[in-house]
């Protein structure tokens, strides 16, 4: 049996052609497996995936032990294709992906990589009885192979911002739009007030007869240089998610809580809270003095600039950056680095990743390529920050 990875990097499957029709088709093959499972479906450009990894935990630690299972489909992966599907917190086998992979292939040959691994997902979700599932949608939303579910128990869009801009649009209302596809009628809708493209947001769900609720509420989120805490409601939890910007993911997942079928006890919160874990978002190892970030947009890495001058102000910063040749590198790099900042460029080895000569000369001058990044890392004293895409972390930081 071929392995599902030849077959999902394969130059036939491995890209993007957005649109619903092929992965409905291969579910029909299969009787609709996604029908049996309620999801909690989430979309947005940055965000997504600590909401997704906050409320997997929360639903992994209610019904631990309970015999109910849950599922997660996330995307992308940092080492293996198997992380982006996750039964009570536990990776599918690579022998269970690779037979998957080839069933879906077997039943429907047209199918991209990401819908293939969606029907995948569909599939083991439902051979193993899973009964809530959250699932984070790949690109966009609208056209997105995730968003063949029906009735959600609810949908949660995230921050919004520009990513994607050639297959989304230009403007943070094309792209809002493209989001809010998710929406289902008579489903509810969780959004942070403050979110850019509300005003879309709003229309969509007012015309999916889909009650929109704001989560009002931003819990505060503090750092003490090791240890991270949220207080919630006058209580104080520990968390192991760095960065005031989680304050508005949790709000999200709070809000969200309160629309589904069941309780949360605040025991179960403050248990998976302290849990939870998202490798390579604001990973900071303080023995090694080393930062690790999944940023890859301009507004990701925003956020990583805020939090290194909230909390690393006064510290020497060595920055070890590469990111893929279709982001806005420029703006990412404008952002990222100041002049007292020590700046490597890392030419990482994956398909349409960004090139040394492909920076501008203005941009060289200042920048150092390096093909050593870990030897930068063991040899600097100060902080090192190693950011700009999650394709780059996974393979820096592969431990196999």
């Amino acid at each position: 049996m071929q392995d599902a990875k030849s077959i999902l990097t394969s130059a036939g499957k491995f890209h993007i052609n957005l649109g619903l029709e092929r992965t409905l088709s291969a579910l029909e093959k299969f009787d609709n497996p996604q029908n049996v499972v309620e999801f909690i479906h989430v979309a947005g450009t940055n965000g997504k995936g600590s909401v997704c990894a906050v409320l997997n935990e929360i639903l992994c630690t209610k019904f631990a032990q309970d015999g109910i299972n849950v599922g997660l489909f996330t995307s992308p992966h940092l080492f293996s294709y198997c992380e982006r599907i996750k039964v009570n917190n536990k990776n599918i086998s690579k022998e269970e992906l690779d037979l998957y992979v080839a069933k879906v292939c077997a039943a429907q040959n047209d199918l991209t990589e990401f819908e293939i691994l969606t029907v995948a997902a569909f599939l083991y979700f439902r051979d193993k009885k899973v009964k809530y599932a959250v699932l984070e949608v790949g690109l966009g939303g609208r056209y997105d192979s995730t968003n063949v579910i029906t009735k959600p128990l609810c949908s949660i869009i995230t921050t919004l911002d520009f990513d994607h801009t050639a297959r989304l649009g230009g403007t943070i209302n094309e792209i809002a739009y493209q989001k809010a596809g998710i929406i289902k009628p008579k489903c509810p809708v969780i959004i942070n007030e403050d979110n850019r493209g509300l005003n879309v947001v709003e229309e969509c769900a007012l015309k999916s007869s889909s009650p929109l609720f704001r989560a009002k509420y931003v819990p505060k989120v503090d750092f003490d240089g090791s240890k991270n805490f949220v207080y919630i409601n006058g209580g104080k939890y520990g968390f192991s998610l760095l960065g005031t910007h989680q304050s508005k993911n949790l709000s999200l997942v709070l809000e969200a809580l309160k629309y589904l079928p069941f309780e949360v006890p605040d025991t179960i919160l403050e248990t998976a809270l302290k849990n939870v874990r998202w490798k390579f978002r604001l990973e900071y190892d303080s023995q090694k003095k080393l930062l690790i970030d999944g940023a890859h947009n301009p507004s990701g890495i925003l956020t990583l600039r805020a939090f290194l001058d909230e909390y690393f102000a006064k510290e020497k910063k060595t920055f070890i950056f590469g990111c893929l040749n279709n982001k806005d590198y420029l703006d990412m790099l404008k952002t990222l680095v100041k002049d007292e900042d020590e700046l490597y460029f890392y030419e990482f080895n994956y398909p349409g990743a960004l090139k040394f000569d492909e920076l501008p000369s203005q941009v060289r001058k200042f920048v150092r390529k390096t093909e050593s990044p870990h030897d930068i890392i063991e040899s600097r004293e100060n902080l090192k920050i190693v950011c700009g895409s999650l394709y780059m972390l996974g393979s820096l930081f592969n431990p196999g």
